[in-house]
């Protein structure tokens, strides 16, 4: 039973120095065997094999202290007595060990499976943010561009603008010239009508001038 313990507690204190010390692939292949262990009927048989341990420490210790009380009745312990004493806190000690390095490799298989966890959502949450990064830099890229569009469109529209007045004060001026050739046109056209209305008249008088001059010579 001592060698079994001791045999147990030497392979447990290899798998704690392993879990804290990393040593090639050796960290990853004990927790991958304790994962294994914890699953399905491994758990169940690990906390009946904690279970039944722990009975016989309880046993060891009562069987310690019952030897312990006989001999302070007696005054002295007797060499059996001595013996059995020695036998059982050795059992005793060596079962607390084994549950409590149990129990420091449990935890340990704990908390480095939840390191990797958070380091595998660390690695996650990192590339998310070099995604959203990424994504920033193009948002503003196309801010950039869509600003530079935009500027460019103001300043053509800042040109059309100034063309439109342009043509505007271009027109208005075509306008006057219009409005002042269509009056000097009237102004012909009024001159003209008095010029036949003269020339008319001056012919009425030529036919006066050549019918009196026919009438003297007769």
């Amino acid at each position: 039973m001592i060698q079994l313990m001791f045999l147990v507690l030497f392979m447990e204190g290899i798998m704690a120095f392993l879990l804290l010390v990393k040593i090639g692939p050796l960290r990853e292949l004990i927790i991958k065997s304790l994962d294994q262990l914890k699953m399905g009927k491994g758990l169940a048989t690990m906390k009946t094999i904690a279970g039944t341990m722990s009975v016989i420490l309880l046993s060891s210790l009562m069987s310690i202290f019952k030897i312990q009380n006989k001999g302070a009745k007696l005054g002295t312990m007797s060499p059996m007595d001595q013996v059995l004493w020695r036998t059982h806190l050795l059992e005793a000690s060596l079962m607390g060990f084994t549950l409590f390095l149990g129990f420091i490799i449990d935890r340990m298989h704990h908390y480095i499976r939840t390191l990797i966890g958070l380091r595998s959502s660390a690695g996650s949450s990192k590339e998310e943010v070099q995604r959203l990064q990424e994504e920033r830099m193009q948002l503003k890229e196309k801010d950039d561009k869509a600003s530079m569009e935009l500027k460019l469109l103001k300043e053509e529209i800042s040109t059309l603008s100034r063309n439109l007045k342009k043509v505007k004060s271009e027109s208005k001026e075509k306008d006057k010239k219009i409005e002042i050739a269509e009056a000097h046109i009237v102004s012909l056209q009024k001159q003209s009508a008095d010029l036949l209305l003269e020339y008319d008249h001056l012919l009425e008088n030529n036919q006066k001038l050549q019918n009196q001059a026919l009438g003297h010579k007769r």
